[in-house]
């Protein structure tokens, strides 16, 4: 009964935001622009919880996550295309099972790939190991950019064209609820408080027993699986990939998403996913044409007086009722 309620508390704000969008903007009210960011808000949000779990909880310096988030978007954009076609119904029953295999899809590959990177990287310590992950992503990029010599839907350095537009509110909204229910309830079982162990003392956590290394495989794999699914949605929201989307620059948006929600905090990672989302799109209609660009000085001078004034991010220790642990509560 009382996890019935834990996830009524969890669906039901995100549910009735969903259905006030789908609402608003059925009658024109809502401009669809500001209903396409508000999604594109929800696929950040669950590209950065993994990283949340990667970094936050795990204590893994991770500067690749970019790359498994293409690899997720190029697997399902390319399943999607093969067997959905560019003008995929989101209405349609078989045409929606087959968007879910292909998000399924782009979080298994990504994590199945981030479980071939983890297992010869994750035995390096924290500073090598974000230069590994760094590598990572450069020869993603490589691969992204030469990919149609292997297969020529994917387009290569010229972009995957043909993507049908199958992220919609629901599906968006969805996504996120899923993925804050996995994560909410993995942190706080038995294999949470182990990775958080390691976090705080990998060598106390395995004096301890921890097995150390399998646990960090782990957390490892299960982030990138987010990335993943989070690419899927980005994929069939905006119709077009392009390698320079999934530059390992790219992996800094989301890390600079995580320190400033707060490190281990799911909570603040939410919170400033759609802060940072929302604050890069109002700055690019409320700035002149010509000084547009400034927003990236800006942005950079918000993000280091918000380091000074909240050194431990926005939330701190803080979470939202429903997130926390029932011993906390």
């Amino acid at each position: 009964m009382t996890f019935l309620k834990n996830i009524a508390k969890a669906v039901l704000p995100f549910a009735v935001l969903s259905g006030l969008l789908l609402f608003l903007s059925d009658r024109e009210i809502l401009n669809p622009y500001w209903v396409q960011i508000f999604q594109h808000a929800c696929v950040v949000a669950i590209s950065a919880l993994g990283l949340n779990l990667i970094y936050g909880f795990t204590g893994l310096f991770s500067l690749g996550h970019a790359a498994f988030y293409g690899v997720g978007a190029y697997t399902a954009a390319l399943l999607t295309k093969l067997y959905v076609g560019a003008y995929g119904d989101e209405a349609l029953l078989a045409t929606g099972a087959a968007f879910l295999g292909s998000l399924l899809a782009g979080g298994a590959a990504a994590a199945l790939l981030a479980c071939l990177v983890g297992l010869p990287t994750l035995r390096l310590t924290s500073d090598y190991l974000g230069i590994a992950t760094l590598g990572f992503g450069v020869i993603m990029k490589v691969l992204f950019d030469n990919a149609d010599s292997l297969l020529p839907q994917l387009g290569g350095a010229r972009g995957m064209t043909g993507i049908a537009r199958l992220t919609g509110i629901p599906w968006a909204v969805a996504g996120l609820v899923a993925a804050i229910l996995v994560i909410r309830n993995l942190v706080h079982s038995t294999y949470g408080r182990a990775l958080v162990a390691i976090r705080e003392d990998e060598v106390a956590a395995a004096a301890m027993g921890v097995d150390t290394f399998r646990y960090k495989v782990i957390g490892f794999t299960a982030g990138c699986a987010f990335a993943g699914v989070a690419g899927g949605l980005y994929a069939h929201l905006y119709t077009f990939l392009h390698p320079s989307t999934f530059d390992f620059l790219k992996s800094f948006d989301v890390l600079m998403i995580v320190v400033l929600g707060g490190l281990g905090n799911i909570s603040g990672t939410l919170v400033a996913s759609f802060a940072w989302v929302f604050l890069l799109e109002g700055l690019r209609v409320a700035l002149p044409p010509e000084y547009i660009e400034f927003r990236w000085v800006l942005i950079p001078l918000l993000l280091i007086v918000t380091m000074l004034v909240r050194p431990r991010g926005l939330f701190g220790m803080r979470e939202f009722p429903f997130l926390r642990s029932k011993v906390y509560r």
